[in-house]
């Protein structure tokens, strides 16, 4: 958490940026992704072909402090990093409530 927003950050080595689904339902953010794999090998006696699926998703809750509308995700290097927003009046609020 900073003064501005909140960072999430999930190792996710393999996957590409397609692979993710990011949905905010009320005060859950939900990131999730689905990956399928289909290798197909024929050589002159036979034919090999194997399949390889991976998911995952992971729920957190969001405080009141939440700007909605301020959400961003990037991946690089195999690590997704989900930046949310706070609100104005939570960034306000919390300056004054430090003044000592």
């Amino acid at each position: 958490e900073t003064e501005k927003s909140f960072s999430i950050e999930l190792a996710a080595p393999g996957l590409a940026k397609s692979d993710f689904k990011i949905n905010v339902d009320k005060k859950v953010l939900t990131i999730s992704a689905d990956k399928k794999d289909d290798a197909t090998a024929e050589e002159k006696l036979y034919s090999k072909k194997e399949f390889n699926y991976s998911s995952f998703s992971r729920s957190f809750t969001l405080p009141e402090t939440v700007d909605y509308s301020n959400i961003d995700a990037v991946y690089e290097g195999g690590i997704l990093v989900v930046t949310v927003g706070k609100r104005e009046e939570a960034i306000i609020a919390k300056r004054l409530i430090e003044v000592k």
